[in-house]
């Protein structure tokens, strides 16, 4: 039975019982349908108490069983419905309060495009957007969400990307450039060509995102089945006490009916709930409240460089050919095998490409982390690190990011490329510190004495270069107790296993693989670093609210516990003041959806 049903039930029960006593004048079968009530309901209590139990923790139900019991004993009754009435009716506030506090969260699902209209012949048609294929022309109309992945085929468009980035300024495209599926469209009509399936579009995979993100409880509202012992034990001393000095076993309900368990259990799953509303309102799906709390406690934190640390729109910079290869020739070969990959090197190449008609090589195959292979012409073409492409002992002649190439193993030249540090990089990497987070590493697959520069430019003094995804990995794991939980930040596909071994893993979502994102604990929609740090410092406060959340409601309870242990709160008005005590836990829990400085 949904809580509100419950809680309507028990209200009718109410109203029931009330005509019951006060109309009718028949207070026995008031007190009839009230015991019995309350019988079911505890049973009901009793059964989830029982479950928690078996899991190994305490659960909180114990109070609310307890205080029922204590009431229907005495035989005040009516206090017992109102303690009734609060459990439900707290637990029907607590639904009311996720669902206020999912709202910017859920605003994804509700923008999911779910037809697109598909061109054929001079014909439009309109079909569900699970059924486009790659290759498949498509229209998207004025006003309308582009629903997958494609590339421009009109000359210019001006698009709304707010509900992926969080950037609220129009961004133009020009023929060619790649479209992301749940970007706005402007004024005019456009026409797609359909690079990816619907599944696999950027839309859909912050969709489903944000499906993960409701799945997994933080282990800090499991936490709060740890204060339960230590609040029980507390309450069941007041009312022993009380009982033993006065020998009035009112005192014992009075007590225990005012030793409520919702703070401890509203409190805490709200304040996450609300962080992750919050943070995903400011750009960044965070995919559990679990994830919070380990960025709450983080001691440590790894970047990836290229793409992370810096922009990872590199530029081609110089084509140094060799064994009587021409610039043009050596670039062609480089083309022919990196048209279909996605790595930044390879985006580079192909925008230097421009419109030229490059054949593709076959039998394709790339290399996480090292390279990439192909045929053209029936000559092995190798791209990639100097140790994939080449055996050969070959003198480097640039220290700059470069890509090696070679034919049918023998070495035939070099592309070196420049890359710009994110100018927010700085800034990030200072407000890490200023939180106390000392263990600051850049763990780079690039050159050691570029990936030194970068680092020392921005203010990383513990720098590992030339890493694989192999390396990245036992960096990451031979990291010490003492400075776990650790949060590796990246953008490729080759950061996909670091983003999962770390205990966060944060993912540049807005220019990086779908393979990080997916891996990642921590999706970053806007691409700016500033973020992580941002991020952080959501998970920190709402963290802070959640605990002072619990802690108020407890401290509430235990006044109101101390008043009614001397006979100065009758047990059907402390029931009653459960209801304020719910209230306060609920609101304070909310202030973690609101944005500060």
């Amino acid at each position: 039975m949904k809580n509100i049903n419950k809680f309507i039930t028990v209200l009718s029960i109410a109203v029931v019982a009330l005509l019951l006593e006060f109309i009718l004048k028949e207070p026995y079968y008031a007190k009839i349908l009230i015991t019995v009530t309350g019988i079911i309901m505890s049973v009901i209590l009793l059964k989830g108490m029982i479950d928690v139990l078996r899991s190994g923790n305490f659960g909180v139900d114990i109070l609310a069983i307890s205080a029922i019991a204590a009431t229907l004993a005495v035989g005040n009754y009516w206090a017992s419905l109102i303690i009734l009435i609060m459990i439900t009716g707290g637990d029907s506030l607590e639904d009311y309060a996720q669902k206020k506090a999912r709202k910017d969260l859920k605003s994804l699902l509700d923008n999911t495009p779910k037809i697109a209209h598909k061109k054929i012949g001079n014909d439009l048609n309109d079909v569900p957007v699970d059924d486009i294929q790659i290759g498949d022309i498509i229209i998207v109309k004025p006003k309308e969400t582009v629903p997958v992945d494609g590339i421009l085929l009109s000359d210019e468009v001006l698009l709304d990307e707010s509900s992926l980035t969080g950037e609220s300024k129009p961004v133009s495209k020009l023929r060619g450039n790649s479209l992301w599926s749940g970007s706005l469209n402007g004024s005019g009509a456009i026409t797609i060509q359909v690079s990816k399936l619907a599944k696999d579009s950027q839309y859909q995979q912050l969709v489903q995102l944000v499906h993960n993100s409701e799945k997994e409880p933080a282990h800090f509202v499991r936490m709060a089945d740890r204060y339960a012992l230590p609040f029980t034990i507390v309450a069941f001393l007041i009312a022993g006490i009380s009982y033993l000095i006065t020998r009035d076993p009112n005192r014992i309900a009075e007590v225990l009916v005012v030793a409520s368990p919702c703070p401890l259990i509203l409190a805490a799953p709200i304040a996450l709930i609300s962080g992750m509303s919050r943070s995903s309102r400011n750009g960044v799906v965070i995919k559990s409240g679990t994830v919070i709390e380990k960025l709450d406690k983080m001691k440590a934190i790894a970047f990836d460089k290229t793409g992370t640390l810096t922009k990872g729109d590199l530029a081609m910079d110089e084509i140094l050919p060799e064994n009587l290869f021409s610039k043009e020739e050596l670039i062609d070969l480089v083309a022919s095998v990196e048209q279909q990959s996605s790595h930044v090197l390879a985006i580079s190449i192909m925008k230097n490409i421009g419109s030229k008609n490059i054949p593709l090589a076959t039998d394709l195959k790339e290399i996480e982390g090292k390279g990439v292979e192909g045929k053209v012409n029936g000559k092995l073409i190798k791209v990639g690190k100097l140790n994939f492409v080449t055996n050969q002992s070959i003198q480097i002649k640039s220290e700059k990011t470069s890509l090696f190439v070679s034919v049918n193993d023998q070495y035939v030249g070099e592309i070196t490329f420049s890359d710009e540090v994110r100018p927010e990089a700085r800034q990030t990497i200072a407000q890490l510190l200023k939180m106390g987070i000392r263990k600051i590493m850049m763990i780079s697959g690039d050159k050691q004495s570029i990936s030194e520069t970068i680092a020392k430019e921005i203010g990383i003094s513990e720098v590992y270069a030339g890493c694989l995804p192999e390396d990245k990995l036992k960096i990451l794991k031979s990291v010490s107790d003492d400075f776990r939980p650790i949060v590796m930040v990246g953008d490729g596909v080759n950061d996909a296993p670091s983003l999962t071994v770390a205990d966060v893993g944060i993912a540049m979502g807005a220019k990086g693989s779908s393979a990080a994102s997916d891996s990642a604990d921590v999706v970053i929609l806007k691409d700016n670093l500033e973020k992580v740090s941002d991020t952080v410092m959501i998970s920190r406060e709402t963290m802070k609210i959640a605990r002072q959340s619990v802690f108020i409601g407890i401290a509430v309870c235990t006044v109101l516990m101390l008043i009614a242990a001397f006979g100065l709160l009758p047990a059907l008005l402390g029931a009653g003041l459960q209801e304020v005590v719910d209230v306060i836990s609920i609101t304070s829990a909310l202030r973690a959806l609101k944005d500060r400085t």
